[in-house]
């Protein structure tokens, strides 16, 4: 069997956890990031030629929204209706701008759309 191209990529690249709690992660090339998260955040950003991601928490994009750490934002709609489960934007949240970086559809109708931070919407 291949390895899946993503996997490749994912066991490659270097990978970051917020975590009070881990102190071992078992995953190759990871490192856990404790105490400060937004100073660990705005160093990991501060340096050249990369980028980093968010897979799969919510909770952090919400924490790193709220932090003003976020650049870019890929949302991935999914043409099917749940009705329920947790909102990745909740009501309290805060207010922000993003203006469309372009976007594309896959067969299955799934759609990628690239968005940049555009700063805080003004209060009215």
């Amino acid at each position: 069997m291949r390895a899946h191209p993503i996997g490749v990529a994912l066991n490659e690249t270097p990978k970051y956890v917020a975590s009070a709690t881990l102190t071992g992660p078992a995953w190759a090339d990871t490192t856990v990031l404790s105490g400060d998260l937004a100073v660990a955040v705005g160093e990991l950003k501060a340096r050249p030629g990369g980028e980093l991601q968010v897979h799969g928490s919510g909770t952090l994009v919400r924490w790193l929204l709220e932090n003003d750490l976020v650049d870019e934002m890929t949302l991935l709609i999914v043409p099917v209706v749940l009705g329920q489960g947790t909102r990745l934007f909740p009501g309290t949240g805060p207010d922000m701008a993003l203006d469309l970086a372009g976007s594309r559809a896959d067969s299955k109708g799934v759609t990628q759309a690239p968005r940049w931070a555009a700063g805080r919407v003004p209060a009215l």
